[in-house]
């Protein structure tokens, strides 16, 4: 991208009158990148192949956001300087492969960073996320129906800012003024100028934009403007302008004019009291000012001394009286050793700021962090679709965060930058269901109802009314969840369920409910368990046994009035005695489990084994070869019969 105001070193818009001794270099300073990429390129081919023609011809390419041009000459530098070249030039040198698309050459110079110094914050992310492009790359849907304004032009349109139904944007496009000729030397375009335009919102989910681009001509001059918010009243105005005081440019000792914060007050209708921020300085850079949902402070970028990297985002209080604190760095972990641009924040204190520092998809990404008391959460990537390979950055988004915008140099744009209009994914689902009696079909209401998340973790709870329902409403689409139900003397049950992309849809997860307590034609109520299984010739509970016990023990724990008897019954296989002595200690280790969990003992009335004495078929010593796995099972069980407080309870045993 051919950055036309805060970019690619200290985003400065220059002039600059100082002779130089060689045109390339002259143009260069001149922060020219189109011409002095033709001029080194020309000094190359006449066989100077020093660091300092090289370099400079990856940097011409590198600010001019022609990545692949900007690799040929990092490489050559690297093969033949890697052991001379600055750190930051590593750093160009990764930024320009990840835009190439080659992440994993991208990540190995960008790991070579800590060896010059341990601590440089971008190698350390990496060290932390090795997995961060694939997981930038596939975000969850947030940002939808991403759509190029048709008020874009060829020439650059970026930046915003939402005020009533009207958005702010910069843009080079030429109006047939006389200042237009003007040519601002980085990119053979006219200088910026602020515009404002009607919001066409309609109907959001289909997609957003704009019409009537204006230019905002109470403040505009003809150098660069950009980068206008407005306070929550509409009465003051603040934004970003060269070093202009109106009759002319102003520069430090080098003659290079920075950029200033200056603020304008609407009176009757027009922007008067044009004034410069305190803070401003002739010696370096101001811009990018946005304000906080309570207009107290105004943050803004910086390349002033004493900084974490090229560029920094700052905050500065703004006093009752309407003076101005001093500037805070925002220090780690918002600022790195590279550029960190265009903050926003939003109405809940989120900020939004563009930077090639942390770890992106390539060139400036978008990152949000939140703020609590002057303290700032780890930067987290948006991701895609709104970062891409190149540069992204002045994220907007509307006060009831359905829509907004943001700005790109990505492929299949109209011109340099563009800006883009996006809709916040809104999709949401109910998941419902009725809970029923597995023998009975009947509802059952009084169940508690939970759902959980793919990390296990709850995130609702219901308790189902008479007729068995629940329901969660407004359920995030596209993700995985798991109901689950249970009611005392009940086995829980439980259901893995899956939203879709249907906003509005009700996804259908009824459960079905196996009650422990049965009551049966012929015998006493009964409460049945899964089969308990003992290992061959063993009487020692096993884990899985284990399990189903539990059911007896939060049984007895409902009804702390309940006394049960024991009774173990086995198949015919092996002797009378043997089995009635096997069945019989099998009782014993299940009274035994059931104390050790806290059943007082004499609520266990007895514990007895009647090995094969009341086989429930024909499977007897006579018939035992002839009977199959399933038959023999059938006749090895357990009753857990409710003596008194309670009813019968049953359960198969092996």
């Amino acid at each position: 991208m051919k950055k036309v105001i805060l970019f690619y070193t200290l985003f400065i818009s220059i002039i600059a009158l100082g002779q130089r001794k060689y045109a390339a270099d002259r143009y260069f300073n001149e922060f020219a990148y189109k011409k002095s990429a033709e001029l080194y390129k020309t000094i190359y081919d006449k066989g100077d192949d020093s660091q300092l023609v090289i370099s400079r011809l990856g940097d011409s390419y590198y600010y001019n956001t022609e990545s692949e041009k900007a690799e040929k000459w990092y490489s050559l530098l690297m093969d033949k300087y890697a052991n001379e070249v600055t750190p930051e030039y590593l750093f160009r040198y990764a930024q320009t492969l990840k835009s190439n698309g080659k992440i994993k050459e991208s990540d190995r110079w960008l790991e070579k960073l800590k060896e010059v110094n341990k601590d440089d914050s971008r190698a350390l992310e990496l060290e932390k996320n090795r997995n961060y492009f694939v997981e930038y790359s596939n975000r969850k849907k947030t940002f939808v129906n991403v759509k190029n304004l048709s008020t874009n032009t060829k020439y650059s349109d970026f930046g915003g800012f939402i005020y009533g139904d009207k958005l702010y944007f910069a843009s080079t496009k030429p109006e047939g003024t006389k200042y237009d000729k003007k040519i601002y030397k980085w990119n053979d375009q006219p200088f910026l100028n602020i515009y404002t335009a009607d919001e066409e919102i309609g109907n959001v989910e289909q997609g957003l934009q704009v019409s009537n681009a204006t230019r905002f001509s109470d403040v505009n001059t003809r150098y660069h403007e950009s980068n206008a918010i407005l306070t929550s009243d509409g009465n003051t105005l603040y934004f970003t302008r060269d070093n202009y005081d109106g009759d002319k440019l102003r520069g430090d000792d080098d003659k290079v004019t920075h950029l200033k914060i200056y603020k304008a007050e609407n009176i009757d209708g027009e922007w008067k009291n044009l004034e410069e921020l305190p803070f401003n300085s002739d010696l370096y850079s101001c811009g990018h000012p946005a304000l906080s949902p309570d207009g107290k402070t105004l943050y803004f970028v910086s390349d002033m001394p004493g900084g974490y990297g090229a560029t920094d985002i700052y905050s500065v209080k703004i006093r009752n009286d309407g003076t101005y604190g001093s500037p805070v760095n925002l220090g780690r972990p918002i600022n790195t050793e590279s550029r960190e641009m265009f903050p926003y924040v939003d109405n809940e204190n989120t900020i939004y700021f563009a930077s090639d520092g942390h770890l992106g998809l390539g060139a400036l990404d978008v990152f949000e962090s939140k703020i609590s008391d002057n303290k700032f959460t780890a930067p987290v990537n948006l991701g895609s679709p709104v970062n891409s390979p190149l540069d992204d950055f002045s994220f907007v988004i509307s006060e009831d965060k359905s829509y907004g915008y943001f700005s790109s140099n990505r492929t299949g744009g109209k011109g340099d930058d563009d800006i883009y209009s996006f809709v916040i994914y809104r999709c949401k689902e109910d998941i419902t269901g009725v809970v029923t009696d597995s023998r009975t079909g009947v509802p059952i209401s009084g169940a508690t109802v939970r759902l959980i998340n793919e990390k296990g973790e709850p995130i609702s709870k219901q308790v189902t009314i008479a007729d068995g329902r629940y329901t969660f409403k407004d359920i995030a689409c596209e993700n995985n969840y798991t109901v689950t139900a249970s009611k005392d003397d009940y086995r829980n049950d439980k259901k893995d369920t899956a939203t879709e992309d249907i906003d509005k849809k009700t996804i259908q997860a009824d459960l079905v409910l196996e009650s422990l307590i049965v009551e049966t034609p012929k015998e006493q109520p009964q409460i049945v368990i899964n089969p308990i299984y003992f290992d061959f010739d063993l009487y020692n509970i096993r884990e899985d046994a284990e399990y189903e016990l539990e059911h007896i023990v939060t049984v007895m724990k409902n009804h702390p009035d309940m006394v049960i008897k024991i009774e173990s019954h086995t198949d015919s296989r092996g002797t009378k005695a043997y089995n009635r002595t096997l069945s019989t200690n099998r009782a014993k280790s299940t009274r035994a489990y059931l104390i050790s969990r806290g059943i007082a003992s004499n609520r266990i009335e007895s514990a007895i084994g009647y090995g094969e004495d009341q086989l429930l078929n024909h499977c007897n010593d006579a018939n035992q070869k002839r009977c199959s796995k399933e038959e023999h099972q059938r006749n090895r069980r357990s009753y857990f019969y409710i003596v008194s407080g309670g009813k019968n309870v049953t359960s198969s045993n092996q």
